[in-house]
């Protein structure tokens, strides 16, 4: 344990409690990696209500021996995201069922893989085809460390997409205040209040842009490093994994990752 100087920090185990699994469904992010989640019977837990706690992976799932209709333990990992901290056996039910792995994407229907040593399985779809992909990447776009444009939320995203509006991040420079009002629930002043945080988006930081893209294993740090040593967007794009390599801080598996993305059509 460190003290520096006269402090002291105490940090208590996570409050735990039990619920029972209703259900596993997959979601993917916007990298396409497919994460299990855990549909629970409403559970209060570290002061809040939980309704849903993360698997992790398949292999999280086959460690915990995890049925459909267990009880499990919860646990608020840093009292913030639920977690699935066990199962608890000798309670289980006779008609509980195995959890099944997903054959493909369940957004899409495309192929899914394990790339390299990873754990993780992605869809192996691009953005451009694969809604669930196209949306939390779109999420991340308009993020507040990335492009910050207030306003323009996961529910409005979605319907966005649903609607065919918006097939990439570039579309939503293109929305037109009649398109925003015949949206579900969108007024004129909340109209208004998009188009013009999407204008002031218009002007941001090399650095920001590189980190709003959502490319994987790019951080807000390897974008600003990127920025400073490519200094505009074209010479990003052009780079090849031996030029991208020669920016600090990034190696082999960034640098493949980064040409990957600016390889694809869309």
């Amino acid at each position: 344990t460190r003290k520096p100087r006269w402090a002291v920090a105490y940090k208590f185990p996570a409050e735990e409690a039990s619920s029972v699994v209703e259900r596993v469904e997959f979601q993917v992010g916007r990298t396409g990696a497919i994460t299990p989640v855990a549909r629970l019977q409403p559970t209060f837990v570290g002061g809040v209500t939980v309704t849903n706690a993360t698997l992790h992976n398949m292999d999280e799932i086959e460690r915990l021996d995890l049925h459909v209709g267990d009880r499990v333990i919860i646990r608020r990992a840093g009292d913030v995201i639920p977690q699935v901290a066990a199962v608890i056996i000798e309670q289980r039910p006779k008609d509980a069922l195995p959890v099944a792995a997903p054959q493909l994407c369940p957004a899409c229907g495309s192929s899914i893989a394990k790339s390299g040593d990873e754990v993780v399985v992605r869809c192996m779809a691009s953005r451009d085809l694969c809604p669930a992909q196209l949306k939390e990447g779109l999420n991340h776009f308009v993020s507040r460390l990335a492009m910050d444009v207030d306003g323009l939320g996961e529910k409005l995203i979605e319907q966005l997409v649903d609607v065919g509006l918006v097939k990439n991040a570039a579309d939503l420079f293109r929305l037109e205040k009649e398109q925003l009002l015949a949206i579900e629930r969108m007024g004129e002043k909340s109209a208004g209040n998009v188009l013009a945080a999407l204008s002031d988006a218009r002007s941001t930081t090399l650095a920001r842009f590189i980190y709003s893209l959502g490319i994987r294993e790019v951080g807000e740090a390897t974008a600003l490093a990127l920025a400073l040593y490519f200094a505009d967007i074209d010479g990003l794009m052009a780079a090849d994994t031996e030029a991208l390599e020669m920016v600090p801080d990034v190696g082999p598996v960034v640098a493949k990752s980064i040409h990957g993305f600016f390889a694809q059509p869309a």
